[in-house]
């Protein structure tokens, strides 16, 4: 799968080929349709793994959120992407190829904003739906930046997206979190 998700990101889904992957994999082809009978079955699978690792991600998050500072809890939401950071292209190249790619993307849209949706109220269960959410989409684009960040060349950057994003969540939740009221609306 990890040979796959590298030739389908350098070469976009259409034109990947099974043989490719099987040499870049250091597998006889037979072995590789094996297990994935077809290109869009080895597709599914990377596409089912990136969920997988997401999902993974958040409950790692949400395992330690009771116990964590805000800035904590602000690098773990961070990390929940930035840590897939490798699946990225492949998933994009994926999902640009997909008979209706605005589908998938529609899924991880949501199950993303479920994700954040539901670390913050675990964080906090006296927060409304609709301040979770807008919070999370706020979050969300927060997220996305992270992801989009290269590294090695934006390391100042990433370091002002994580400041900015634990002063954010500090000043919905700090004074709930010492059980006064919140000095944000809903």
């Amino acid at each position: 799968m990890r040979a796959g998700a590298d030739v389908i990101a350098e070469r976009g889904f259409e034109a990947a080929t099974m043989a490719e992957i099987a040499a870049r994999a250091g597998a006889q082809i037979g072995s590789l349709y094996r297990f994935f009978p077809n290109k869009d079955a080895l597709a599914d699978a990377l596409i089912q793994r990136y969920r997988e690792l997401v999902d993974a991600a958040f409950e790692k998050a949400d395992s330690r959120s009771g116990s964590s500072t805000i800035e904590e809890f602000a690098d773990d939401l961070l990390s929940v992407f930035a840590g897939v950071r490798g699946e990225t292209p492949a998933i994009i190249a994926l999902l640009d190829a997909r008979s209706d790619p605005n589908a998938w993307r529609g899924d991880f849209h949501e199950r993303a904003l479920r994700g954040v949706i539901a670390s913050l109220k675990l964080r906090d269960a006296t927060l409304s739906e609709e301040h979770a959410h807008d919070m999370a989409v706020v979050l969300l684009q927060n997220m996305k930046a992270m992801k989009s960040l290269d590294v090695e060349h934006s390391a100042g950057a990433i370091a002002e997206l994580r400041t900015m994003t634990a002063l954010y969540l500090k000043s919905k939740l700090e004074n709930r979190d010492r059980g006064g009221p919140s000095t944000s609306s809903g």
